[in-house]
C-alpha cells in the first residue's frame, strides 16, 4: 500500500513540547508566548505530548501520566480548553509551524470513558479484570481484534484533524499495536488531509512499520552511542549501526535521530549525563545524516535537569538560551539545504576516506549542486584528520564560523576532542 507523503516532511524537524513543564502555568496559552522564540530558532514542526485528559484511577504521582488517557476526544483541563488548543494550532500555522500530537493507541487509563460505555473494547486478565499494559499499573490494554474498537479509534483520530486541523501524529509505542490497524487508520485518515506519521518504533526491529509510517525512531543508535561514550567502545560499532539505518526501509524511509526526549530525560538522564562532552557532536549528526532531527523542550537552554514525569517540575529557564544559535544554524541548514533532504532518492550520502577512521566520522551529502560536508571527532583526543576522497572537492563554507576552506586534493584538518565541523556549498 503506497500512501501519499506530505510534501513538507523531507526537510522538517520535530520539537517536542512538554506542555506541563514548559511554563509556570503549564498551559497552551502560556506556551503560545514561546512561539516567536522557537520561530526565530528555526523550528518547523511542534509535537505536543498527549493533550487528552488523564485518568484519575490508579494515577501515578500528583498529576498522573499524560499517556493514561481518559477520553480520546477531549482536552486535558490542566492545559486549558479545546478552544485554547484550536487557537494555538491556528496561531502556529500562521507562523508557518506544523503541529502534530501524541497518540496513545495501545492503552488507556483505568477510568477511560470506554470502560463504562464499551468495556468490550478492552483486553481482559484471566480473572476478568482489565488487562494491565506491560507491567505499568496505571494503564490497561485495548483489544484490536474488536472491529468496533478499531473504528472508534480511527474516528477519534479523524476528530483532531477535522476539529483542530492538526498536521499529523506521533504514535506512542506504535509497534505495540498491530500493523494492520495503522494501515487501516492511515488509509481512512488520508481522506481528510495528507498527514505526517511518526512511529515510536525502531525500524531495525520492526522494518515493516515503514509501510504505515513516514518516520521511525532510532532507539538502537541512541543506546549504542551512550554505550560507546560511557565505555570507550570502538567507533566502528557506530559506523555499523549507521549503515543499518542507511540501508533499512527503502529509499523514502526516514529515521528520527535524537539525543533526548521525554522518556530519556526523565528515566535515563539528560543528554549530558548520557553523552557528556560528545552531546553536541551527536546533535550535529542528528541534523546532518539522512533522517529527521528531534529537539526536546529545553535542550536549547541547555537543560541539565531530569524533569519529573507525574508531577509539576518546570524547566528552569533563565532567559539565556545558550544553545539557541547552535540549534538555529543546524535547523536552518537542515531546512534550507536540499542535500539534507530526508528520504529523497535524489540525495546521495558518501562516507569519506580519512586517515583515522577509528576516531573520525566524515561524510558528504549531495543533491545536484548542493553539498554538505560533516567531520566529527568521536574521540577524547585532539587529532589531525587527513581527508582524501574522490567525491570531495572544491570550496566549502563552515556553517558555524563562516570561514571558507578548499577541499580539493588532500585536506588536513586539526580537531579538538569531540569537535564537529560542518560545511556547505
Amino acid at each position: 500500500m503506497n500512501f501519499k507523503k506530505a510534501a513538507w516532511i523531507n526537510n522538517t524537524d520535530v520539537y517536542e513540547v512538554n506542555t506541563r513543564q514548559y511554563t509556570p502555568e503549564g498551559t497552551f496559552n502560556a506556551f503560545a508566548k514561546e512561539l516567536p522564540r522557537l520561530q526565530d530558532m528555526g523550528v518547523s514542526t511542534l509535537w505536543f505530548m498527549p493533550v487528552t485528559p488523564i485518568a484519575q484511577q490508579n494515577k501515578k504521582g500528583s498529576l498522573g501520566s499524560p499517556y493514561a488517557c481518559s477520553d480520546y476526544t477531549a482536552i486535558n483541563p490542566e492545559f486549558g480548553t479545546m478552544d485554547d488548543f484550536k487557537a494555538l494550532v491556528k496561531l502556529a500555522h500562521s507562523m508557518s509551524f506544523k503541529v502534530i500530537i501524541d497518540w496513545v493507541a495501545n492503552h488507556t487509563g483505568w477510568d477511560h470513558v470506554w470502560t463504562v460505555t464499551n468495556p468490550d473494547y478492552f483486553k481482559r486478565e484471566d480473572n476478568g479484570d482489565f488487562k494491565i499494559a506491560s507491567g505499568m499499573d496505571d494503564i490497561i490494554e485495548l483489544n484490536y481484534q474488536n472491529p468496533a474498537l478499531r473504528k472508534a479509534m480511527i474516528d477519534a483520530m479523524v476528530f483532531w484533524v477535522k476539529e483542530c486541523d492538526i498536521d499529523g501524529y506521533r504514535c506512542d509505542l506504535a509497534f505495540w499495536v498491530q500493523l494492520d490497524f495503522w494501515l487501516e487508520a492511515r488509509a481512512e485518515l488520508e481522506k481528510t488531509k495528507t498527514l505526517f506519521w511518526l512511529a515510536e518504533s525502531d525500524p531495525l526491529d520492526h522494518e515493516d512499520y515503514y509501510q504505515a509510517f513516514d518516520a521511525c525512531y532510532t532507539w538502537t543508535w541512541m543506546h549504542k552511542t551512550e554505550e560507546f561514550y560511557k565505555h570507550g567502545q570502538n567507533k566502528y560499532l557506530l559506523d555499523e549501526v549507521v549503515h543499518r539505518y542507511d540501508t533499512n526501509g527503502g529509499p523514502d524511509a526516514i529515521p528520527l535521530w535524537f539525543t533526548s526526549n521525554h522518556d530519556e530525560n526523565t528515566w535515563n538522564g539528560t543528554e549530558y549525563e548520557k553523552y557528556g562532552d560528545a552531546a553536541k557532536a551527536l546533535a550535529v549528526f542528528s541534523f546532518t545524516r539522512n533522517g529527521m532531527p528531534l529537539i526536546y523542550s529545553g535542550q536549547e537552554l541547555p537543560s541539565l535537569k531530569r524533569l519529573q514525569f507525574f508531577d509539576k517540575d518546570q524547566i528552569e529557564w533563565n532567559g539565556k538560551y545558550e544553545l539557541h544559535d547552535f540549534y538555529k544554524k543546524l535547523l536552518g541548514l537542515h531546512k534550507n539545504n536540499p542535500a539534507l533532504r530526508a528520504g529523497d532518492a535524489a540525495v546521495t550520502t558518501y562516507n569519506l576516506s580519512v586517515n583515522n577512521a577509528d576516531k573520525v566520522m566524515a561524510y558528504l551529502r549531495k543533491n545536484g549542486e548542493h553539498e554538505v560536508l560533516v567531520v566529527l571527532n568521536f574521540s577524547r583526543e585532539a587529532l589531525s584528520c587527513s581527508i582524501l576522497d574522490e567525491h570531495l572537492g572544491g570550496k566549502f563554507t563552515n556553517v558555524f564560523s563562516k570561514k571558507e576552506d578548499n577541499f580539493s586534493g588532500l585536506k588536513i584538518v586539526e580537531m579538538k576532542p569531540w569537535e564537529y565541523l560542518v560545511y556547505e556549498k
